[in-house]
């Protein structure tokens, strides 16, 4: 496949992954290079990574423990120390080898030790393959709200190999399928339908699925880096689904939720929105909502928790002078940003998934 070029990154795929890879590392005359995974892809991905590398490196490789919970500024800390006395300086390179934690908060370290650093971005799920890694967004979790420390600076390079997700849990599959579907929401429609009939594809058609994935994610990026206008498209189903995501992070009462099981019902809820507030039809909706719950599980949101998740959406990052902007659909395929959704139409909204 064609590597695909953003203004300071190329993502590549497949074994062209490697060729890169060496190339640039027999260039780049790094002073070390730092392996950054978690306690899960150090056991069932750090060998294959290995494997590709052709010469000898002072490499130093460094765990953090895996989960959402872990993606903080304490975690940051550790690895900021380890770097230090690992003597790391400003010619290293860290190497993420992990999914969307370990590449947004290792992109960040990075961004920061020293100043800056250069690092690499090896997604090995889905979720990170399709959006986490790819577009300079790095950051971490300031207690329960969802990346909000952070930067935008682009990796060396991203490279997308599907052999990682062999080991893949499906529901963490799952997870990252939620972002595709939300790539086909706000910019094409046939992308969208190609994805909602999962019966006819073949599993050799994954690769062309994340490709196309990134194509519509650069496009958007490309045009817009540092998120002033379109980018805000890739936050469709975020706004309520990151609310929800943290209100579910904190109470152990309540299920744990992936990041793509909450944007899925932030994608449900926001396209009911759309339909009241836009000209999302009846019919679309209904499309929605099936083809999302056929893939995800129905979550039981119990109607006391309405206004404690609502109240989060306070934090989310497109706000402006205190203001809660949505992003919604006109159609499947074309969407609109900077949208103001009355309380009792985000109320509504949470009624019509109840409902489902």
């Amino acid at each position: 496949m064609k590597p695909i070029v953003s203004k300071d990154s190329v993502v590549y795929f497949g074994q062209e992954c490697y060729t890169a890879l060496n190339s640039y590392l027999d260039k780049a005359n790094h002073s070390k290079i730092c392996i950054l995974v978690d306690s899960n892809t150090h056991e069932s991905c750090l060998s294959l990574f290995m494997s590709k590398i052709e010469k000898e490196y002072d490499i130093e490789i460094i765990e953090i423990e895996a989960g959402e919970i872990h993606k903080n500024i304490e975690t940051c800390s550790g690895i900021w120390n380890a770097l230090s006395e690992l003597g790391f300086d400003r010619k290293g390179l860290m190497i993420n080898l992990g999914g969307g934690v370990v590449t947004d908060l290792g992109g960040f370290v990075a961004c920061t030790y020293k100043r800056g650093i250069n690092y690499i971005n090896v997604p090995t799920s889905l979720l990170a393959m399709v959006d986490a890694s790819v577009g300079g967004k790095t950051g971490v979790d300031l207690g329960n709200l969802k990346n909000m420390v952070g930067v935008i600076s682009e990796s060396e390079m991203v490279l997308v190999d599907t052999e990682y997700l062999g080991t893949l849990p499906v529901e963490q599959m799952c997870s990252g399928f939620a972002e595709m579907l939300k790539h086909g929401l706000i910019q094409d429609r046939l992308y969208w339908e190609k994805l909602s009939d999962l019966s006819k594809l073949e599993l050799d058609d994954l690769d062309q699925m994340i490709y196309d994935s990134v194509v519509i994610k650069n496009n958007i990026v490309f045009e817009d880096p540092t998120e002033q206008n379109i980018r805000k498209y890739l936050n469709f189903g975020h706004t309520l689904g990151h609310a929800i995501e943290s209100f579910y992070l904190t109470h152990p009462s309540k299920p744990t939720l992936l990041h793509g099981e909450a944007i899925a019902i932030g994608m449900i809820m926001e396209a009911f929105i759309s339909s009241a507030l836009l000209s999302v039809t009846s019919d679309d909706l209904q499309q929605i909502s099936e083809v999302i719950l056929a893939t995800f599980p129905k979550i039981e949101i119990d109607p006391k928790d309405y206004q404690k998740i609502i109240a989060l959406l306070i934090h989310d990052k497109k706000n402006e002078k205190g203001t809660i902007l949505f992003v919604l659909l006109h159609t499947i395929g074309e969407a609109k940003y900077n949208c103001i959704v009355p309380d009792e139409l985000i109320l509504k909204a949470f009624d019509y998934y109840g409902s489902l």
